[in-house]
Order: C-alpha cells, then structure tokens, then sequence
C-alpha cells in the first residue's frame, strides 16, 4: 500500500494514561469488592476467584501501562 494504514486518529498520550490508570483503579477495585463479598454472591469461593482474575488483570494492565510509558 501507500504507508498510510495505520492513519487513525488517537487521543493525546497524556488522555491515554489518565484512563489507563483509571481503568486499573477500576479492576482492582471491583476485584477486592469481590474479595469482601460485597455483591453477595451466594458461593464465596466463586466470589475470590472473580476477584482475584480481576485484581490480576489491574496489575496486568498497570505492568503494560508501565512498560509502553518508558
């Protein structure tokens, strides 16, 4: 082609990692209210483990953040 592809628009860098911490706050935080059981579900064990992939992914996503701002 003619180089011109990947010629979409983005939001600033700085709007970028606003939200991207944003989000990890997000993950995390719902995951440790899983943790507490706040949304009352019935089989606590179901509970840690939703929470703990949620909690997992905010470091995920913090360790990505992290990695593409250097």
């Amino acid at each position: 082609m003619n180089g011109y592809e990947n010629n979409r628009p983005q939001a600033p860098k700085g709007a970028r990692l606003a939200f991207g911490i944003f989000m990890i706050l997000i993950y995390v935080g719902v995951g440790l209210l899983f943790f507490f059981n706040v949304f009352d579900i019935v089989n606590y064990t179901v509970s840690c483990i939703i929470g703990a992939i949620l909690c997992a992914y905010g470091v995920f996503r913090a360790y990505r953040l992290y990695k593409g701002t250097n």
